[in-house]
């Protein structure tokens, strides 16, 4: 099922809601590093792909504006590690 998922910039969020639940990922920014800090679904509509649609969105959206990624969120660095195809956004300090 597609999810019309945005990105709430002023409340540091990609967000979708669904059947009247707000679902959301939130996240920091600072310079060109994104801290996902958590994914949330409600338990009515949990079980439905939300927070992998909402992850994988977030990551295509720091891919295409080449924004590395610190998943503090262990749902999201359990996703990462799923489809390695996406470990390249994972941040490595210098």
């Amino acid at each position: 099922m597609p999810y019309s998922i945005t990105d709430n910039q002023e409340l540091n969020r990609y967000e979708t809601e669904v059947e009247g639940y707000l679902c959301e990922l939130n996240y920091s920014q600072a310079d060109s590093v994104m801290t996902i800090s958590r994914v949330y679904v409600p338990s009515p509509v949990e079980g439905r792909g939300i927070a992998s649609a909402l992850t994988q969105f977030a990551l295509d959206d720091c891919d295409a504006r080449g924004l590395s990624v610190v998943p503090v969120c262990p749902y999201v660095f359990a996703w990462i590690k799923r489809h390695e195809h996406y470990l390249h956004l994972l941040h490595r300090p210098k």
